[in-house]
């Protein structure tokens, strides 16, 4: 396989694996990954499973002819990935390891020596020429090991991710990279996402066009997609609307809970319910659906004096994988002392961001009409924003949305044509009630300022305190002169076109510019409300609560003081 003119892959598939770690469910196999960057100067990213030395130097073999190999860039410790250096080196004896200094202390551990006669330790910063190719060095530390390197040819915009935008499944095989991708991410890596975050920083400032990673397909095309899915990944947030419920059931009457709450659920309009039984499906994926959506309901039995084994492990896996920025709600069923709804709130007291749900459902051995009526209230409290982003079912004129507005935080949106952006406002205020009238300050430097200027139309989405830094990020620390700041299907529009967010927020109104008061470096808009909308009970974001609670602290390296 040819990636670039000089970039040739020698990787290989496995299909003998049943278990990926011993843990995950491989059924399409697993590809090892491996590129030789041949130039003046050879470099080899990686080796494979210890099962496929043979074959995979014979790929070697085959691409590079009777040249050697100068350089063998180990990125990554785990076995599948280094367990042929040895091989490799018995067959190139003048070939040099290069690596980072944690590397070559684990490969005493592994094999028993750090090669100190022929190595060469690189960290951040570095830079290997080739010839026409240097590589140069970027640190990966716990993504998902503590030693891992990325390497970036700058030559032909080349990131050799290690682990990172990886999947499960061999390249031989055709599946839907997202599924596997999902999986494998917050199985292997889900713990890591502030140090992912980090990287994927560090990824912004290079001029990526292909992307090789140790497991999975080379990704040349929209990266942008899997960039943006890996950012949602590694700061948890919402993938896809919808409630994900995972349930046990000993003798059914939990899973007929269940089975009900799931249909109401739909047919209030949740755009996705996933049910997983967690005795009877892959673990693996459970646990990828719980990070995947925005809502979760736990449902299982007294068991023990304790909760059902299924559930304390899929738990188990949650909280090892940091998970945080959910809404979370129960289901609990027991004959006598039940005592699973507060079992489970326990497990999940380290979780950050995490908010319950006020109504849950307390089933004494087999559901009756209260449970039910607990049920209805519980679908009406999960369903409340999915109802009110629905054009057709919304309360347009709840004008109770006005009580949210605070000395707070918000996105003002608005459109242009067919240009639509959106900047971070403080200022917004109710200043009459007979009529309705609302100002909005906004600084003339921002883009979103003109377009009001010139449509006389808005959206005050009201942030609310779930909102991550991301949000902060996206709509304040760039601007819409030089990047789309809402893009893609599925844009969530009033009735003025403009559109709203379909996240972190508690509600939004339309509104219509009817005076504009020049205030120097902002123009100050008074408006009238033309459409207003509640979505959820959450709290507004005040500026106290996002710099106490969302503003990243500097790093300070434990050092107090100068």
């Amino acid at each position: 396989m040819f990636i670039t003119n000089d970039i040739k892959y020698i990787g290989v598939n496995d299909h003998d694996i049943d278990l990926f770690e011993g843990q995950y469910i491989v059924p399409n196999g697993m590809a090892y990954n491996s590129y030789a960057i041949i130039d003046e100067k050879i470099a080899i990213m990686d080796t494979v499973d210890q099962h496929f030395g043979k074959q995979w130097l014979e790929n070697l073999k085959s691409v590079i002819g009777d040249r050697k190999p100068d350089y063998l860039v180990v990125q990554h410790m785990e076995p599948d990935h280094s367990a042929n250096i040895d091989n490799f080196l018995n067959a190139y004896p003048d070939a040099i390891v290069v690596s980072s200094q944690k590397a070559f202390n684990m490969m005493v551990n592994f094999f028993g020596t750090d090669y100190a006669d022929r190595r060469i330790v690189v960290k951040e910063g570095d830079t290997l020429e080739l010839g026409k190719h240097t590589l140069n060095f970027v640190g990966a530390p716990m993504v998902h090991w503590p030693e891992v390197l990325m390497t970036y040819d700058s030559t032909d915009q080349v990131l050799f991710s290690a682990d990172g935008f990886g999947k499960f499944g061999a390249l031989d095989v055709e599946e839907d990279w997202a599924c596997e991708a999902r999986r494998y991410y917050i199985g292997i890596v889900g713990k890591y996402g502030k140090q992912v975050q980090n990287v994927l920083k560090k990824a912004a400032g290079l001029d990526i066009q292909i992307i090789c990673p140790l497991h999975g397909p080379v990704l040349s095309e929209n990266l942008g997609y899997y960039l943006d899915l890996y950012n949602t990944w590694s700061s948890y947030g919402v993938e896809t609307d919808g409630i994900m419920i995972a349930y046990t059931s000993v003798y059914g009457h939990t899973k007929k809970a269940v089975e009900l709450l799931a249909d109401k659920l739909r047919e209030a309009g949740c755009p996705k319910v996933a049910v997983n039984d967690l005795a009877r499906e892959d673990m693996a994926e459970c646990v990828e659906d719980a990070f995947r959506y925005g809502k979760i309901i736990l449902a299982t039995t007294t068991y023990n004096a304790d909760i059902f084994p299924f559930m304390r492990e899929f738990i188990n896996h949650l909280t090892e994988r940091n998970f945080q920025n959910k809404t979370v709600g129960f289901i609990e069923n027991g004959s006598w002392a039940p005592l699973a709804e507060k079992t489970m709130r326990k497990m999940l007291e380290g979780c950050k961001n995490i908010t319950y749900t006020d109504n849950n459902v307390h089933i004494l051995s087999a559901m009756n009409d209260d449970n039910i009526a607990e049920i209805d209230a519980l679908c009406e409290e999960l369903t409340m924003d999915y109802v009110a982003m629905d054009s057709e079912k919304a309360d347009k004129n709840d004008l109770t949305a006005l009580f949210n507005i605070g000395y707070g935080l918000y996105v003002v949106t608005a459109r242009d044509g067919d240009k639509d952006n959106g900047c971070i406002v403080n200022t917004v205020s109710q200043v009459t009630n007979t009529p309705n009238r609302i100002a909005v300050c906004i600084n003339k430097k921002n883009l979103t300022h003109d377009m009001v200027a010139k449509t006389g139309m808005m959206n005050v989405n009201c942030l609310s305190t779930d909102a991550p830094f991301s949000v902060f990020e996206h709509f304040g620390f760039q601007s819409g002169r030089d990047a789309d700041k809402i893009i893609g299907e599925g844009i969530l529009r009033s009735d003025n076109g403009v559109a709203f967010l379909g996240h972190y927020i508690n509600s939004f109104m339309s509104l219509k510019v009817e005076q504009t008061v020049d205030l120097d470096t902002h123009s100050m808009f008074i408006c009238s409300v033309t459409e207003a909308r509640v979505i959820t009970d959450v709290e507004t974001m005040t500026y106290t609560y996002y710099q106490n609670n969302v503003k990243p602290k500097p790093e300070t390296d434990g050092k107090k003081g100068w």
